[in-house]
């Protein structure tokens, strides 16, 4: 479970009626104090732009799992060729956790923007897609997402105070009035529609990674590789979620290793 020390971001979902939409909006201002207290704590300083394009995808997946089923768990990698780089977000509603990080070594140039989704329900089979996209706004990569891979018309809103809205058409929605929407209608949208709360939802920024929980990556390492990890004694492991680093000792390996069942 996530620390108790967490804030999280308080998402509700509405049905608007008459208009058959599902309507999810958060206030993600704690859950991103503990967003930047994570990559501080870690050393990590993303430049401004990169900084915003993954706050915004974060929200985005918290938005989107508070509108899915409980057990469902999702990860969106996200290809930009402007800037080149991967942005990588996950997130499980069970868990109530959203995480994500930024990677800008290694990434493959494939002259277009790609959204590579996994979403993963217990029992079922892993359900996958890939989607090119236009631009570099996150918010309108995700709504090109649910347009062409969901099969869904969606809007999403920044607002003021780091308030985010999402809306999504249901079967016989009223897809003119949603195309229509600005964000002065948002903002006016408990007065000017109904809304019924369909349920409340919390989800705070946390991996929940720990050394042990990556050392498994390490027992695939042939002993010559090892050697070379440990040169120093010490190990530089990095959290392919959230780039959490972890810099465990041989000793604190092998006794790990020697505790797991043979």
């Amino acid at each position: 479970m996530p620390s108790a020390d967490l804030a999280p971001a308080e998402i509700r979902c509405y049905f608007v009626r008459q208009r058959n939409c599902l309507l999810v909006r958060g206030k993600f201002s704690d859950l991103y104090m503990d967003y930047y207290l994570h990559f501080m704590q870690h050393g990590i300083k993303h430049p401004e732009r990169l900084d915003m394009m993954l706050k915004e995808a974060v929200a985005g997946m918290a938005l989107h799992l508070a509108s899915r089923p409980h057990d469902e768990i999702c990860a969106w990698t996200i290809n930009l060729n402007d800037p080149l780089m991967n942005l990588f977000v996950t997130g499980g509603t069970k868990t109530g956790r959203v995480v994500g990080r930024i990677f800008t070594e290694d990434v493959r140039d494939t002259g277009k923007c790609l959204f590579i989704t996994q979403t993963t329900r217990f029992g079922l089979q892993p359900q996958q897609s890939m989607i090119e996209f236009h631009g570099s706004d996150m918010l309108s990569a995700i709504e090109q997402f649910y347009s062409q891979s969901e099969q869904r018309l969606t809007r999403i809103f920044r607002l003021a105070n780091e308030d985010f809205v999402q809306i999504s058409a249901e079967p016989d929605a009223d897809e003119e009035w949603l195309n229509a929407l600005t964000d002065e209608n948002i903002l006016t949208l408990d007065r000017d529609e109904q809304l019924s709360l369909l349920e409340t939802r919390h989800y705070v920024f946390d991996c929940g990674c720990t050394v042990d929980r990556l050392f498994p990556m390490l027992t695939r390492l042939s002993e010559e590789d090892m050697d070379y990890v440990f040169a120093d004694g010490v190990a530089k492991i990095t959290c392919p979620r959230c780039g959490a680093k972890f810099d465990p000792t041989r000793e604190t390996f092998d006794a790990w290793k020697a505790s797991q069942p043979a």
